[in-house]
């Protein structure tokens, strides 16, 4: 056990007060959107505008619907189909824990095509600023996985593994966690921060999505190659992950979305 950075062991609740608790998790959701709906407001009225402030304070409703519901939807369809089709009630306990990204991700893109055809939003550029405040979600949310030691990593003998306290094998791990933060959240919202201060790159409708489609899914399959997958899926064909083949489908859309944004110009 020599060379194991000690867990640090941080309540995963932050405040309790009688039957109630405030949750890092929940906190992450919190904040995520918060932080995000703040900088969309400077971002959505840049040239060349695509919304109104007032619009993307009315999305934010929107957003929060997309995000729990396509997200429940989504594990409940990805990973344990099986399981909620025997016992359908358990599907509406979202408290017990069980989103999904992708099935997130799905749920906010049908909120912006259905929100910017009814007030009459290019869904396109709306949809790129909303590309570029999502990855400080994905940076809270990994850290509080990692808070609540959960979603971790695949056993490794290196300098800074970590032994979980919810591993009931307790082996040194990768704090895949963290990869996971810093690709899918820091690294990406650099990236996409740099990128959306240029005008010409905000005109091309549609550029900035891609970048955070593609973006997300080559860090999302390579963080993958560190965490350990879930217990009741464990490992698909080829030695693959169920989030390395759900996010295939995204690094081509992504793809698709940057060639064909020069055609989309506004």
């Amino acid at each position: 056990m020599l060379g194991i950075i000690p867990f640090p062991m941080i309540d995963p609740v932050l405040v309790a007060v009688g039957p109630f608790a405030i949750r890092w998790y929940a906190l992450a959701y919190i904040t995520g959107i918060v932080a995000g709906w703040m900088i969309m407001r400077r971002l959505a009225p840049a040239a060349p505008a695509v919304a109104t402030r007032e619009q993307v304070d009315d999305f934010l409703t929107w957003t929060v619907l997309g995000i729990i519901l396509g997200g429940r939807l989504g594990y409940v369809l990805f990973y344990r189909p099986g399981h909620y089709l025997a016992h359908p009630l358990e599907a509406l306990m979202v408290w017990q824990g069980g989103m999904s990204f992708h099935g997130g991700m799905l749920g906010v893109v049908i909120a912006i095509i259905v929100y910017s055809r009814r007030n009459g939003i290019d869904m396109f550029g709306f949809g790129d600023r909303v590309s570029t405040v999502v990855p400080i979600g994905l940076f809270l949310g990994r850290c509080a996985n990692f808070i609540n030691g959960e979603l971790w990593g695949r056993p490794w003998d290196g300098p800074w593994a970590m032994v979980f306290p919810t591993d009931p094998l307790r082996l040194p791990r990768h704090p895949s966690q963290l990869y996971q933060a810093t690709l899918e959240g820091l690294v990406l919202f650099a990236v996409l921060a740099v990128l959306a201060r240029s005008e010409a790159n905000r005109s091309r409708r549609g550029f900035l999505g891609g970048v955070f489609l593609a973006g997300y899914a080559v860090a999302r399959i390579i963080g993958e190659f560190f965490r350990q997958p879930d217990a009741f899926l464990g490992f698909l064909p080829f030695g693959a992950t169920m989030g390395q083949a759900l996010s295939l489908p995204m690094f081509a859309a992504g793809l698709w979305l940057i060639v064909t944004s020069r055609h989309r110009r506004a």
